[in-house]
């Protein structure tokens, strides 16, 4: 006869999500997970596998329900420097006030300790990178079709340059950064890519 659970697995993922992003999943052990889900050692390893296996997991939780929407969001705002502004502005915001205040990004901190990590856990962290990027991409090339660009930016180096001003906005904000220094530095940087007429 077949094993039938008698939980939620989604519903699991999603308490041990918000467990390895508030405490960090290097630092958080099996016994904390088993605590926070309830769940036997077990009945962990026998849905999710191993620890590394529930890790990637995790994070692919967290790219599809945190990350995907906000950057299909940017995708599909057409104002060019204005909708990448406002991105920061929000994840400024989401990063030192509210209920994930200074909890920075799941993906971003596992960044931080992913040395060694198994192939699966840098896959993810390559889709979200990809992800953020390509959303970037095709919010400058808005605003490049509205003249909004200094001419001779190249669109892939200054996306690449946006997604990392991202993880740093991240992991400052993590650390304790206030917001408008955050945001100083997020307005420096796009300064740097617009004709003098789109500065603020």
């Amino acid at each position: 006869m077949p094993d039938v659970k008698h939980f939620d697995p989604d519903a699991v993922l999603d308490r041990v999500v918000r467990l390895f992003w508030q405490r960090g999943a290097e630092t958080t052990g099996i016994a904390e997970v088993v605590a926070a889900t309830g769940l036997s050692r077990s009945s962990l390893y026998a849905t999710f596998g191993g620890k590394g296996q529930l890790q990637a997991a995790v994070l692919r939780r967290y790219l599809e329900r945190q990350s995907r929407p906000v950057f299909e969001a940017l995708t599909g705002d057409a104002r060019g420097v204005t909708a990448i502004a406002a991105f920061f502005e929000r994840l400024v915001a989401a990063r030192c006030s509210g209920e994930h205040a200074r909890w920075g990004c799941l993906v971003t901190n596992t960044h931080a300790t992913a040395g060694g990590r198994s192939a699966e856990i840098r896959q993810v962290l390559d889709d979200h990178h990809d992800a953020l990027r390509a959303a970037m991409r095709a919010a400058l090339e808005a605003a490049r079709a509205d003249g909004q660009l200094r001419p001779g930016l190249d669109l892939e180096a200054a996306a690449e340059a946006l997604t990392l001003q991202a993880y740093a906005v991240n992991l400052r904000s993590r650390a304790g950064a206030e917001a408008p220094v955050l945001l100083a530095a997020v307005h420096a940087v796009l300064d740097g890519f617009t004709t003098p007429e789109e500065r603020r």
